[in-house]
């Protein structure tokens, strides 16, 4: 896929998952990156990498990020282990034509309850009853998630008595609870770059509002019972050394295998009832050329060309000789 087809809907699949690093020095190797730490040099290729999540202690040049903006890999600045989000880099979309849709059905309630209704199917192996009302829906959301837990439990024999912890007190939490926040971080990371490189916002939610990434938890959410769940409590049960690490290990294998990638932005795309796109077929001819300016929003036209210089109306130049009427 040509560079200029990723500015409207970037082959997201394609992409790895995600790369986490902390206290280390990443520099621009040739068309790449490479991380320096005390234990040497690793070359890193970002062709593919969909998101490189930066840690604290990380130290990363201009350089580096060109190259990585080049390859349309998001990069997101994150807390230790990646269970705080801080700031993320610009997508490589160029086309707001899906923010635009998102938008239209945000605002309208009708319509938002419609996206509603398809995010909370995407989660049930099932069709619910199209009569059921969204307080029905939540409630039966509510067991499916309290069963998942439950299963993961006796399936590890991990005890579970709730999801608990605290940001500002995060040693404390037991063991499952803390594998639950880095498994989900790690999640929320993917999603994210999802949401950004197909050109969506992570704050305009459905089901969830008023946070800046609300879109993402909306889209996370699909997933958790499959991948997040089953991760936290299998790594709760092979004990506390190094647990952090292994679930951002293990939830990179579970993205690989259950071909996480791959449904993201067909899932987005199905939630939204927005016809599938592939390539720049859209009549955008801005999406051609990144550097070149969008339309102009017009109240009778819709839109007109932008980056060009307008005549005035033909009325308002018989009306105007130019001169100074004081």
């Amino acid at each position: 896929m040509r560079i200029k087809d990723l500015h409207v809907l970037p082959k997201f699949s394609d992409g790895w998952s995600y790369l986490y690093v902390e206290h280390c020095r990443i520099d621009q190797e040739a068309r790449a990156i490479a991380i320096h730490d005390e234990a040497g040099m690793v070359p890193v290729p970002c062709a593919n990498l969909a998101l490189l999540m930066l840690g604290p202690g990380v130290s990363i040049s201009h350089a580096a990020i060109s190259v990585l903006a080049d390859h349309g890999c998001l990069v997101v600045w994150c807390g230790e282990e990646g269970v705080r989000f801080y700031a993320v880099g610009m997508g490589e979309t160029r086309s707001a034509s899906n923010f635009l849709h998102q938008a239209r059905m945000w605002a309208h309630a009708d319509l938002r309850m419609q996206v509603v209704r398809r995010l909370y199917q995407l989660r049930f192996s099932e069709k619910f009853n199209p009569e059921l009302t969204l307080q029905q829906i939540r409630g039966m959301e509510g067991i499916r998630v309290r069963e998942s837990y439950a299963r993961a439990a006796r399936e590890t024999g991990v005890p579970w008595s709730g999801r608990s912890y605290r940001r500002d007190n995060w040693s404390n939490a037991d063991p499952v609870n803390r594998a639950l926040s880095a498994a989900n971080s790690c999640l929320y990371g993917i999603c994210h770059a999802a949401i950004v490189s197909a050109g969506f916002s992570p704050a305009l939610g459905f089901v969830h509002t008023g946070k800046m990434l609300s879109f993402v938890y909306d889209v996370a959410d699909i997933y958790k019972a499959e991948v997040t769940i089953p991760v936290a409590f299998r790594a709760a049960a092979e004990g506390q050394d190094g647990l952090e690490r292994r679930v951002r290990l293990t939830c990179r294998d579970g993205f690989v295998s259950t071909r996480l990638l791959e449904r993201i932005i067909p899932d987005i795309q199905t939630a939204l009832m927005l016809e599938k796109r592939g390539s720049a077929s859209d009549g955008e001819s801005f999406d051609q050329d990144a550097a070149a300016p969008g339309s102009l929003w017009d109240p009778v036209a819709g839109e007109v060309e932008g980056g060009r210089v307008h005549p005035l109306d033909s009325d308002e130049m018989e009306g105007n000789d130019g001169g100074d009427d004081s």
